[in-house]
């Protein structure tokens, strides 16, 4: 049971890692700031990592929408909770909604990987 949640479980982190290098992204002021930028750099490649290695297991469309996904809920939920950006009862509603389907594909039943097709027998004349 563990081992099938370390994949999933280090696909959150990088997701948790892509709000913070997004946020540290907006808090550079186009890479003038140096400690911004060094936040940046530093989880946007371990962010990047994470991703690449949670990708050996689960596959890459669905790892990527939930990384994507999660990331860009939180970054929009903190920047909400900063004041940075307004709040508003329906950015919260699609986000909750991109959470969702973040989780909805988590729960679909793992699908059977497909074999490649035996190579064709030569044409018989």
């Amino acid at each position: 049971m563990l081992q099938r949640s370390v994949p999933w479980l280090v696909l959150l982190a990088s997701a948790v890692l892509e709000a913070v290098w997004a946020t540290a992204l907006g808090l550079s002021d186009g890479f003038s700031k140096p400690l911004p930028t060094v936040v940046f750099a530093v989880t946007a490649t371990l962010s990047m990592l994470g991703l690449g290695l949670a990708i050996r297991t689960i596959p890459l469309g669905t790892a990527y929408a939930i990384w994507v996904g999660i990331g860009a809920a939180l970054t929009v939920g903190w920047a909400m909770a900063t004041g940075v950006e307004p709040f508003s009862v329906l950015k919260l509603l699609f986000i909750a909604g991109i959470v969702g389907c973040a989780a909805g594909l988590k729960a679909l039943p793992a699908g059977k990987k497909q074999q490649a097709a035996p190579p064709s027998e030569p044409a018989r004349r």
